[in-house]
C-alpha cells in the first residue's frame, strides 16, 4: 500500500505522539480534523497503522536485564515451541527467522539472576529446542517505536 505525502506526514506524527489529537494533526498537515480522522480511519481499515499502544521504559518497572537469544528448533516442533516461549511474560517478542527453524527473542528480566534462572528454567528445559545463542543489551541507540517512511 503507497501512502501519499499527508499520510506519510500523520504517521510520522502518530509515531512520535500517538496521544496527539486530531485538531493538532490537522493543524500540522493542513487539514480539516474530520479529513484526518478520515485519513487514519483509512490507514487502520487498510491495515498500516496495526495498533495504537505504549512503549514502557522497561527499566522502570524493575526490568533492567534486556537480551535476545537466537533459538535453533526441530522443524517440526517450531509452532509449538515459539508458542510456548510467546505465553512467557517474560518475553517481550518472539519472531521466526531465515535458517534452520531459528526463532529470535527478545526477553526482559528484573536482574542477572531471573536471567539465569529463565533460561536453566524457561528455556532449556524445552523440548525440541536444539540451540541457543544469547547477547545481553549494554546500551539503547535506537528503539522501534514506528517506521519511518
Amino acid at each position: 500500500m503507497n501512502c501519499d505525502k499527508v499520510d506519510q506526514e500523520l504517521l510520522e506524527e502518530l509515531v512520535k505522539d500517538g496521544r496527539i489529537s486530531y485538531v493538532k494533526l490537522a493543524e500540522k498537515v493542513g487539514l480539516s480534523r474530520v479529513a484526518v480522522k478520515d485519513r487514519i480511519q483509512n490507514l487502520i481499515d487498510k491495515g498500516i497503522i496495526e495498533n495504537f499502544t505504549v512503549v514502557i521504559n522497561s527499566e522502570k518497572i524493575g526490568k533492567n536485564v534486556s537480551a535476545f537469544f537466537e533459538v535453533d528448533v526441530e522443524p517440526k516442533q517450531l509452532q509449538e515451541v515459539a508458542q510456548n516461549l510467546a505465553d512467557n511474560p517474560s518475553v517481550a517478542s518472539i519472531y521466526q527467522m531465515t535458517g534452520p527453524s531459528t526463532l529470535h527473542m527478545h526477553v526482559l528480566v528484573e536482574d542477572f539472576k531471573m536471567l539465569e534462572i529463565f533460561i536453566n528454567n524457561e528455556l532449556y528445559s524445552v523440548q525440541g529446542i536444539t540451540r541457543v545463542e544469547s547477547s545481553v543489551l549494554l546500551k539503547r541507540f535506537k528503539n522501534r517505536t514506528g517506521y519511518k517512511l
